[in-house]
């Protein structure tokens, strides 16, 4: 919170708050964005596609506003069990929300799966407004015609052309966010930037880590779980995580040659998490065969998905 917004607090302005749920088709930059607006890291960002699962909530404070962005999964067609319990868990999110955030890949267009979400927000009736990511990547002409396009199908309140990477344009966006939501306390202490508990959060750290080394070799059927969380006299932690996989040669490219894959993945998520811990960590990674894991409900659960049956 700058002392800009904790003046305007301070004078008895009404505070306001409320839920916005980005919405879009996968690696449209949802999640990069959320970590821009939050200021920190609440979201796992990688090449791979569909690799937000569950909702992660993410809080910023903008003037008087606590601000929720919902970092919802990918919308695309969904082929497996859990494909189909990621992209309803997005429309819920959507259909939770005070306002609906649509990102749209400004490179890509409305081709494919931003089409059909397109259609689909039709029957969702929260106030909506477009967001043109990726905005220094294309030129404003065809910029303006893409936000012509979709305001043709959608009447959306207001379009924002933005670039999740650098921040061109945020700023604009969150006075308007701050504005639109409805008046009421805050829903959240102010020093909290995310609902997802610190085990969780680490266990995403990994996940992002095991796609950015492995994104090419290792299937998307993979899933973190941190199962010890040991706070020492020291005052560092130790971490134990297990990498679930399908098959056994799956856990052979999770290792890696000599077990430099698993060593470099450790040195890495080990980092990130002592840096948001603000604490040393000691991390111990296990990669173990679980056969058809995405159709175990127990690890729907874990993920914070309900298990489609």
């Amino acid at each position: 919170m700058t002392d800009m917004d904790k003046d305007t607090a301070a004078e008895g302005a009404p505070t306001r708050s409320g839920f916005v749920a980005l919405i879009g088709a996968t690696n449209a930059g949802k999640s990069t964005l959320v970590n821009r607006l939050v200021g920190a890291k609440v979201s796992i960002v990688s090449h791979k596609v569909q690799t937000t699962r569950a909702i992660v909530r993410g809080i910023a404070i903008h003037d008087n506003a606590q601000i929720v962005f919902m970092d919802t999964p990918g919308i695309f067609k969904p082929r497996r069990r859990l494909d189909r319990a990621m992209v309803t868990t997005a429309w819920g999110g959507a259909k939770d929300a005070d306002v609906i955030m649509f990102l749209i890949d400004s490179e890509r267009g409305l081709k494919g799966d931003a089409e059909t979400i397109l259609e689909g927000l039709k029957e969702v009736h929260q106030p909506k407004i477009l967001v043109l990511n990726k905005i220094d990547q294309v030129r404003p002409e065809d910029l303006l015609k893409l936000a012509a396009a979709a305001n043709e199908t959608i009447k959306f309140d207001r379009t924002f052309m933005i670039s999740a990477l650098n921040g061109s344009g945020c700023d604009d966006m969150m006075d308007y966010l701050a504005a639109a939501l409805p008046e009421g306390p805050w829903y959240y202490p102010e020093d909290q930037i995310s609902d997802l508990p610190m085990r969780q959060l680490a266990a995403e750290i990994t996940r992002e880590k095991l796609f950015l080394r492995l994104h090419q070799e290792l299937p998307y059927s993979s899933h973190v779980e941190t199962e010890k969380w040991e706070e020492r006299k020291d005052g560092s932690v130790r971490i134990e995580q297990v990498i679930y996989v399908e098959r056994e040669s799956q856990k052979k490219i999770a290792l890696g040659k000599g077990g430099d894959a698993i060593k470099a993945i450790s040195t890495a998520s080990r980092k990130e998490i002592s840096e948001i811990l603000e604490q040393p960590v000691h991390l111990f990674l296990f990669v173990k065969v679980r056969e058809n894991w995405g159709d175990d409900p127990e690890r729907f659960r874990e993920m914070g998905l309900e298990f489609p049956r």
